[in-house]
């Protein structure tokens, strides 16, 4: 059993990090900066840092690769279709990865950037994901480097794993997004639940992370797109009708993008 706990960096990204308690050995995902993980293992002495994950290049996500790996000789694994720094293990849409005893299943998810992955476990009780940018709690990443033919069929295909699977995003973006899924369905229940509690998570200064997949389906608007209140959202901002999932899922990322 592993545990997963928050190492915060920057002003609001989170360092995944995973922690085998029984044979004190550790792994960290999207390491933005080494700083908060050598801090930790100072910490706690004796530990021994095993793998890092990533899930796609933007500086954020693997500003803190060359350093950790120099530091500890830790095993780096990412997507094999980006500059990742140090990168031992190339890792493809199919292909699995074991960490701290732990399988994960590499699905591309391409979007945010081109060759962007999750790593998905449905070992442990509950699953987990880790998302990167693609999914975020009540929302999803810009399409910096991808178009919303990638990132929608990308967002679904994470929206069909298991309700239970609790997913760990990289961003503390979830009141904000919450804020733009209170403006799309502003009468869904679930929404308007869910602001009010991440508010007073915030509000203590407390994460609001991980989520789970069901709660994501029931607020995330960029998941909701074959709902016709999120559809009529959409069109209402184009002026025009939107006919297909992906053509509203456009409409909704370009209107969060000025929001």
């Amino acid at each position: 059993m592993i545990q997963i706990d928050a190492l915060p960096a920057f002003s609001d990204n989170y360092i995944w990090l995973l922690q085998d308690t029984a044979k004190r050995r550790c792994a960290v995902v999207d390491p933005g900066d080494a700083g908060p993980v050598v801090a930790w293992l100072a910490a706690n002495p004796g530990w021994v840092l095993e793998d890092i994950l990533v899930t796609h290049h933007h500086h954020d996500h693997v500003g803190g690769v060359d350093r950790l790996k120099q530091l500890t000789g830790a095993r780096v694994s990412g997507p094999a279709n980006e500059p990742i720094p140090a990168r031992d293990v190339a890792l493809a849409d199919g292909d699995q990865v074991t960490v701290l005893g732990v399988t994960f299943q590499v699905m591309a998810v391409p979007g945010h950037t081109l060759g962007h992955i999750a790593l998905y476990s449905g070992q442990p009780s509950p699953p987990l994901l880790f998302s990167g940018d693609t999914l975020f709690a009540a929302g999803c990443g810009r399409m910096f480097e991808g178009t919303a033919q990638q990132m929608q069929p990308s967002l679904q295909r994470l929206a069909a794993l298991p309700g239970e699977t609790e997913v760990y995003c990289t961003h503390e973006y979830t009141l904000s997004n919450l804020r733009f899924a209170k403006a799309v369905e502003p009468d869904n229940p679930h929404v308007l639940q869910r602001f009010a509690h991440v508010s007073q998570l915030r509000a203590e200064n407390r994460i609001t992370l991980p989520s789970t997949i069901a709660l994501e389906r029931l607020t995330n608007p960029f998941l909701r797109t074959s709902e016709t209140s999120v559809k009529q959202k959409a069109d209402e901002w184009k002026g025009h009708s939107n006919d297909t999932h992906v053509a509203v899922f456009a409409a909704l990322r370009s209107w969060k993008d000025t929001f």
